[in-house]
């Protein structure tokens, strides 16, 4: 098993996933960016996942580094994203990236919205994700 998805206290990034953001750093003229992972109320499930390159570190930000890339999360979201693994996927129903969570108990069939054990208030049911 390579070390980037052996699964940690924090979020990992396979191989694949650190090769892309690297291409949208470079093709982006980035230097010094990271990609931030945030977790945010929404979706039809109840959470949604967010990511974006990000120049502004917060001391309070959690990071680490695979492949060369910096990944920072927020101290709220990195709650439910503990042991997530993100992977970027190209195949023929198309590409992005993908987060394999396993804080979430159930997801829509977008793969961006998400429910915990602890999101009673929330059914998932009615998926409104197309």
């Amino acid at each position: 098993m390579l070390a980037e998805q052996v699964q940690t206290d924090f979020v990992t990034l396979t191989p694949a996933a650190a090769q892309a953001v690297q291409q949208l750093l470079e093709k982006r003229n980035l230097q010094g960016y990271a990609l931030r992972v945030f977790v945010q109320g929404g979706g039809c499930s109840g959470f949604q996942y967010g990511m974006a390159l990000e120049g502004n570190i917060r001391d309070a930000d959690i990071s680490g580094e695979f492949d060369g890339i910096k990944v920072v999360v927020d101290e709220i979201s990195i709650d439910y994203l503990r042991g997530a693994m993100i992977d970027y996927v190209d195949d023929v129903m198309g590409s992005g990236f993908k987060i394999e969570n396993p804080n979430a108990v159930s997801s829509c069939g977008c793969g961006s919205s998400f429910r915990t054990k602890d999101d009673a208030g929330s059914n998932g049911d009615g998926c409104g994700c197309h």
